[in-house]
């Protein structure tokens, strides 16, 4: 085939973030209930990590649009607008009706769509005054994007990796490390959240609600020195995301199509909420109707099987309460390939979003994933991340339900790119995965202590109204 039948989208300049909150006042008022009777569930008095510009960002309801900083513009400038292509023969392999698109996040200096917040986040609390950013990363996407971004504005980066995340990607610490930043494997003997951690996790597989919680930990001790960043699940990151839809949007449109259906994989959902929210958006201003689905991992299914609660975002404890579905801020996940999906949670407003049915999901096995990552790259030349491959696993099965006509249009989010992930996709050709079944046990324990919590919560508002 010659190139002319893999058209590449225009290439629109993006100025604004789309600020969803605007759109779903109403999930925003939920997803911010934060009752009061957790204020003290760390024991602790924890200092407020963002800057009031983020904390703006993630309450207002007020603009339709977030203008980007011209700063943030001019590094986004270096790799931005994305890919975004039609697979054609991933369309002839599966012999569907229907028209596969991707959105290609990878081709950057941090291999995936974390930078967008990164450099966002940096220049925020650069400009704040802060000179030191403290983080916990899954797969490690999202360490070395910080690494980079505190590189590009002078500050310190310090960053705890999931360690069994550290020990398959080696190249990511080394990463970190050449932008000057400093990575330590979670849990570690550093903090007292890891020493815990390392009780009950002897082999140090690790969960992203450790790091998280080591990386609080750590910016709490420093004060006025240092503050927590944080990857996914807050709305400001999610918001930040949003210039990847908002692109896609353009894009789209340039190519004369719109999605009936947008797949992205789900950790806490940054790179859902990202290229899906827009489309929301664009979908109602048209009069059409767009289908957002997620694609989580049968070893850490929040959405399939989770409960929609009140819970704690990291192992310490130490962050603030809020309603999302979750497995329990204890649960520790099988270590799969696709650390970034790991996370027990999801971001708040995703959460109120699904309650209220606003999109779909899908529990993932990691064999079926890494296999439709092997068949895309075989198809489409790109290694993509055991995350994102967990994006096309989903659209693979819709694009097989629509084998014929009507003809669908479907666009996958392709997060990060896989080339750190080639063990993983080795075992998967030789079909030596290992099993991503979640301990049952743990689930139910997990669970369980989340349910007690808002048990016990449920009573003490009961005892409230009563006085």
């Amino acid at each position: 085939m010659n190139e002319m039948a893999f058209p590449a989208a225009a290439t629109p300049r993006v100025t604004t973030w789309c600020n969803f909150l605007h759109d779903f006042p109403d999930y925003y008022e939920e997803s911010t209930l934060a009752p009061d009777h957790f204020a003290d569930v760390a024991g602790v008095n924890v200092l407020p990590q963002q800057p009031l510009s983020l904390m703006k960002q993630s309450n207002d309801t007020t603009r339709a649009d977030v203008a980007i900083p011209p700063e943030v513009q001019a590094i986004y400038a270096t790799y931005r607008p994305t890919l975004l292509r039609r697979a054609h023969r991933l369309e002839e392999r599966l012999g569907t009706s229907a028209r596969i698109y991707y959105k290609y996040e990878g081709a950057n200096v941090s291999g995936s769509h974390k930078l967008n917040s990164a450099i966002a986040q940096a220049w925020y609390y650069k400009k704040a005054g802060v000179k030191h950013l403290i983080t916990g990363t899954g797969a490690g996407q999202w360490g070395t994007a910080l690494a980079y971004a505190c590189k590009q504005f002078g500050l310190r980066c310090t960053v705890f990796m999931v360690g069994i995340s550290y020990r398959q990607k080696p190249q990511r610490p080394t990463i970190v490390e050449l932008f000057g930043g400093e990575i330590h494997e979670s849990p570690s003997a550093l903090t007292k959240t890891g020493r815990d951690a390392m009780k009950r996790d002897p082999d140090r597989i690790g969960s992203l609600a450790v790091a998280t919680g080591e990386a609080i930990e750590m910016a709490r001790e420093m004060k006025d020195s240092a503050r927590f960043a944080v990857g996914s699940g807050e709305t400001c990151v999610l918001l930040h995301q949003t210039v990847i839809g908002n692109e896609a949007v353009r894009q789209m449109a340039d190519l004369g199509d719109f999605p009936d259906y947008v797949v992205a994989c789900m950790g806490a959902g940054s790179n859902f909420a990202g290229v899906g929210m827009p489309f929301l958006r664009a979908a109602k201003a048209m009069g059409r109707k767009t289908e957002l689905v997620a694609a989580e991992p049968v070893a850490c299914p929040k959405l399939t099987r989770g409960d929609y609660l009140f819970d704690i975002n990291d192992f310490s404890g130490t962050t603030p309460v809020t309603r999302m579905y979750t497995l329990g801020s204890r649960f520790l996940a099988p270590g799969i390939h696709a650390g970034g999906l790991r996370y027990h949670g999801t971001s708040a407003f995703l959460s109120a979003l699904y309650a209220h049915k606003g999109f779909s999901a899908r529990a993932i096995a990691q064999s079926d994933a890494l296999g439709a990552g092997i068949l895309f790259a075989d198809c489409e030349g790109i290694i993509p991340a055991p995350e994102s491959a967990h994006a096309i696993a989903a659209a693979v099965e819709i694009a097989r339900e629509h084998r014929t006509a009507p003809a669908r249009t479907i666009l996958i989010n392709i997060s990060g790119h896989g080339l750190f992930d080639l063990a993983g996709y080795e075992e998967a050709k030789r079909g030596v995965l290992s099993s991503d079944a979640p301990d049952e046990a743990m689930i139910a324990a997990s669970l369980g202590a989340a349910r007690a919590k808002n048990e016990d919560l449920a009573r003490a508002l009961a005892a409230d109204v009563g006085t």
